[in-house]
């Protein structure tokens, strides 16, 4: 799993990792019963805290995307439905449009020049 995060961006750690866990899972990444990788690896490969994917990882087991199985990790529940992924990336490009001067009024005048 290619995770990312960005530094500069004003959302706690833990909300970026399970949007981008999210992302994963909703574009077909990871399947229903795939396991991921542990939260320690998860985190030394983003040189953050573990605690911080530990509480990313039970945000999402909260929205019923992962189950934890005692002796066999995190695996994947079922599939973001397409409604929770759009919403994701709506918060992703609002935050964007945020750190470039824009707010919600301005992304609805863009989306409907668009349509």
């Amino acid at each position: 799993m290619l995770l990312t995060l960005d530094l500069n961006d004003p959302r706690p750690l833990h909300e970026q990792v399970a949007g981008a866990i999210r992302r994963a899972i909703g574009e077909g990444s990871y399947r229903p019963g795939d396991r991921l990788p542990p939260a320690r690896d998860l985190a030394l490969a983003l040189g953050i805290n573990s605690n911080t994917v530990l509480r990313a990882l039970r945000d999402l087991r909260d929205e019923g995307l992962l189950e934890f199985r005692r002796g066999r990790g995190v695996s994947v529940a079922g599939r973001v439905d397409g409604r929770a992924l759009l919403v994701q990336r709506l918060r992703d490009l609002l935050e964007e449009a945020r750190r470039h001067g824009y707010d919600r009024d301005d992304l609805i005048t863009i989306l409907e020049e668009l349509s």
